[in-house]
């Protein structure tokens, strides 16, 4: 006789990062604020994420090691440009992402506990998350800041597991940045990697099994 196999359950839970996800893509404000500032193009990339000190000054403002008062003071020197609030000017281009806020909303409707886990860039004097009211939308918000601990820590994501009660098994993880995607397959998840925002719909609809993009 042979053995009948059951299909994989759909999951149950969907984590996903923030800026570059819920917002529109990063690089692009980025390099809207280099043409702004005189910078030549790249300069940020190579003097914050590429450059070993810039490297360590955005990983201690992810983890709330340092203000983003003090991260725009050190930064502004690699770059030579003015401080004041300069995170804010850096990201003044991004604007909220309406189809995937919509794929969440989507989702919730549909029974999915839906969650936040987003790398910190301070909370002041500029304010990533302002106006999104996460923590009143949503069923678990984890900023890397109030944790002391940034993505990939596999505690960050287990700290987003347990406020949204399910497992890593039981969930998707949505991310721009790959290697915290590669990072939360290795706890269970299923990851995605978002490059293009109705494509992520797509793939996230195929998984759960119920169809998040808007209708409109």
């Amino acid at each position: 006789m042979s053995q009948e196999t059951s299909a994989p359950e759909a999951p149950i839970g969907l984590l996903l990062d923030f800026g570059g996800v819920f917002t529109s893509p990063l690089l692009p404000a980025v390099l809207a604020f280099e043409k702004r500032e005189g910078l030549p193009k790249g300069a940020c990339i190579a003097a914050l994420y590429q450059d070993e000190e810039g490297v360590r000054l955005t990983s201690d403002l992810e983890r709330g090691a340092i203000s983003q008062t003090e991260w725009n003071e050190a930064a502004a020197v690699k770059l030579g440009v003015a401080p004041d609030n300069l995170m804010g000017r850096i990201f003044a281009d991004l604007r909220p992402e309406p189809v995937m806020i919509a794929a969440a909303a989507a989702a919730q409707r549909a029974g999915i506990k839906v969650g936040i886990l987003s790398n910190s860039v301070g909370l002041a004097p500029w304010d990533l998350y302002d106006g999104y009211e996460l923590e009143a939308l949503y069923d678990s918000v984890v900023i890397s800041e109030h944790h002391r601990m940034r993505k990939p820590d596999s505690d960050l994501f287990r700290i987003a597991l347990k406020e949204l009660g399910l497992t890593a098994e039981e969930c998707v993880f949505v991310d721009d940045t790959e290697a915290y995607v590669k990072a939360a397959e290795a706890l269970g998840f299923v990851g995605v990697h978002a490059t293009d925002p109705q494509q992520t719909v797509a793939q996230l609809s195929k998984l759960f099994g119920v169809e998040l993009a808007d209708a409109q």
